[in-house]
């Protein structure tokens, strides 16, 4: 029983460790740089893009990270070869942060079976992360999320992060 569990906790730790120690080393930009001209160019860009003005305001969205990563086991011949990990995140208009967190669990129950469902069809073997597949995966779980929230609350679905860990 042992030798099943600890992969997953070091596989859940080793995420935690690797993403603080990317937060606490990133480097700040300086001004001037290239990365902050290239992100004053991006926003630039998509203020011309938006057609949000006087008349029609932008919509203020924020983002609800759920707060346990999602592990998918995935089984072949009755035994489990892999564990895929996810971290996800809602888009949600501002002020419906607080009704997304009472609803978490049911959200995380329907999120599930998108997984297990997205598992069992072979959806996390080969290019997993290939742009259609993640696509397909997205969708499913905006589809599912807006059938439990309701689709003028829940936006979108945001893969945050991905990893497979096969055994």
């Amino acid at each position: 029983m042992l030798k099943k569990i600890l992969p997953i906790v070091f596989l859940l730790v080793g995420s935690g460790v690797g993403v603080g120690a990317g937060m606490v080393l990133r480097p700040a930009a300086e001004e001037g740089s290239v990365e902050t001209e290239q992100t004053v160019d991006q926003a630039a860009k998509v203020e011309k893009e938006e057609p949000f003005g006087p008349d029609n305001p932008a919509p203020q969205m924020e983002y609800v990270k759920l707060s346990n990563q999602f592990v998918v086991p995935i089984v072949k011949d009755q035994a489990v070869v892999a564990l895929v990990v996810l971290a996800l995140s809602i888009e949600v208009p501002e002020g419906f942060k607080d009704g997304v967190f009472q609803r978490e669990p049911k959200l995380r129950d329907s999120f599930l079976q998108v997984l297990f469902d997205h598992a069992n069809i072979g959806g996390f073997d080969g290019a997993f992360t290939s742009a259609p597949n993640l696509e397909l995966l997205r969708n499913a779980l905006r589809e599912v999320g807006q059938k439990d929230m309701g689709a003028d609350i829940i936006k979108d679905v945001l893969i945050l992060e991905i990893a497979r860990q096969d055994y």
